[in-house]
């Protein structure tokens, strides 16, 4: 099992509150996904941002969530904007 902060962008706050929604090491973060990952942190903490999103992709890919493609960010800021609607 590899620790949650051994994955790209994510540091101790982060992968605490992935510890508190369930998604305790890489490989559950990598089978959640990204967005899932994101509505469960969302729950519990209201300051979740765009930010946070693209941190959870790139650890997801294994890559800094800077060098996303353009495609997958705008993906990412769709769903983003869909979730945020609805709240």
């Amino acid at each position: 099992m590899t620790q949650l902060t051994d994955l790209p962008n994510i540091g101790k706050e982060l992968a605490k509150k992935l510890v508190e929604v369930g998604i305790e090491n890489a490989e559950a973060l990598k089978s959640t996904g990204s967005e899932r990952a994101f509505i469960l942190i969302s729950a519990i903490d209201s300051s979740a941002c765009i930010n946070m999103l693209y941190a959870l992709e790139g650890a997801v890919q294994g890559i800094r969530w800077h060098q996303l493609s353009l495609e997958r960010k705008q993906e990412l800021k769709i769903f983003f904007n869909m979730l945020k609607k609805k709240n």
